[in-house]
């Protein structure tokens, strides 16, 4: 029953939705014409907040970018390449490879976003060559487990509200992460995910004439040519010492950081695949050809991103992101609050694809409210979290990792993609307002 509900939501994005370039075109227009109609911004005022705030995001960009790249490289070592092909033969069916790529990214996501969206990807692919499957749903399942990231150990708003010195302390103090991350509430919620989302995923396998399957040599890297040592160069470029001095280097910093207290973030996760890459490829010149492979997946990347900064800018300094959550939680009472900021922050995250950045824009609508209605100021700001990773699910910014990787359109997994949207909301409102 699932699957013949989801085709009409398949059909419909793969007819209707736009390459990701164009839709982020459109979305500029959009908030465009909403800043000067709803906000009463010149045309003048909006260009000039755009342009400013077009190269906003310019080390986020790099940083996704070495998501890409830095887990491509370290997922084509043979050690890890190995690996991920043993954990694939133990689906021996399509549904169990449904099942497992969506668990395996709920479980990585959870740990990190970035290590979640590059693991779902690569093992997608590691489970194509094994297994035929839809190759559409086996990477949006992949892509499906990222939305428990905000819930999890690198959720920035729960690790923002969590730190002395944040920027609504004086407000609502320090929240621990166990009222956030490890409160009961949220547990439930990761629980009920972990146990529904591989469900929903696996009852929208497609039979029969339905299914689409992809031909394994699209999916596979191409072979490194034979080696040379004729020149000085060539034996540096094959050089095993010369890799794995630099690459143990790496990896003694990554050691001495983490017993220094030190926690995972974007940076230290790229810094871990890179170095780790380095070290398991075995010379340069084996990590130079798998870079060349995962580079051409970047394009999206290098020329959407700058887009979103813009759109972020005007959302921000117009006010109309502001506007719109304070529309929003008008209607709040203390039991509702939680799932009127969830939906708004839903919303807002279309236009705003930034946890961190999220948070800023809302939290000086959503706290005052909830101090003024009596609500659980854990319970809102982890509402505001959930929000920001649910329509994550329909937002190619986060996908463009994940879909260069697969080497697939946002179309082909949005409508799957979709289907969830709808599940999960009404899962995470539920538990919002009832647990």
């Amino acid at each position: 029953m699932l699957h013949a509900a989801a085709r009409p939501f398949v059909k419909l994005v793969d007819r209707y939705l736009p390459d990701p370039y164009i839709f982020v075109l459109l979305l500029t227009l959009v908030v465009f014409i909403a800043a000067m109609l709803v906000e009463q911004q010149s045309p003048e005022a909006v260009i000039s907040q755009w342009g400013e705030g077009f190269w906003g995001l310019l080390t986020f960009s790099m940083q996704m970018l070495l998501v890409l790249v830095s887990g491509f490289m370290l997922a084509s070592t043979p050690l890890i390449k190995g690996g991920l092909d043993k954990l694939a033969a133990l689906a021996r069916t399509p549904g169990k490879a449904i099942v497992l790529v969506t668990l395996v990214s709920l479980a990585a996501s959870w740990l990190n976003w970035g290590f979640g969206l590059v693991v779902g990807a690569l093992f997608a692919k590691a489970l194509a060559r094994r297994i035929q499957v839809d190759y559409r749903l086996l990477v949006a399942s992949a892509y499906s487990g990222f939305i428990v990231w905000h819930g999890g150990l690198a959720g920035s708003v729960p690790l923002t509200i969590a730190t002395e010195g944040h920027f609504t302390e004086s407000q609502i103090g320090v929240i621990s992460t166990s009222q956030t991350i490890f409160a009961d509430f949220n547990l439930v919620l990761l629980a009920i995910l972990f146990v529904t989302i591989p469900l929903v995923n696996r009852l929208m396998l497609p039979k029969g004439s339905d299914s689409v399957h992809v031909d394994v040599r699209k999916i596979q890297e191409s072979d490194l040519p034979a080696a040379s040592n004729d020149r000085p160069a060539d034996k540096l470029e094959n050089s095993v010492i010369l890799a794995q001095l630099v690459g143990f280097s790496g990896l003694i910093y990554l050691a001495v950081y983490f017993a220094g207290g030190g926690g995972l973030n974007l940076n230290i996760v790229n810094f871990l695949f890179l170095f780790s890459a380095i070290v398991l490829h075995g010379t340069p010149r084996r990590l130079l050809h798998s870079l060349q492979q995962a580079i051409q997946g970047g394009a999206g990347i290098v020329i959407q991103f700058p887009f979103y900064a813009g759109i972020m800018a005007v959302m921000v300094q117009s006010g109309l992101a502001q506007s719109l959550s304070q529309w929003l939680i008008s209607f709040a009472s203390a039991e509702t609050l939680p799932v009127l900021s969830f939906l708004s922050a839903g919303i807002v995250n279309i236009f705003v694809p930034s946890g961190g950045g999220q948070w800023a824009v809302q939290a000086p609508v959503i706290l005052p409210a909830a101090e003024q209605l009596g609500a659980e100021i854990n319970r809102v700001a982890m509402a505001v979290a959930w929000g920001d990773a649910w329509t994550n699910l329909i937002q190619p910014f986060w996908a463009l990792p994940v879909l260069a990787i697969a080497e697939l359109k946002a179309r082909d997994i949005m409508g799957f993609c979709l289907v969830q949207l709808l599940i999960t909301g009404v899962i995470i409102s539920a538990v919002l307002m009832w647990v």
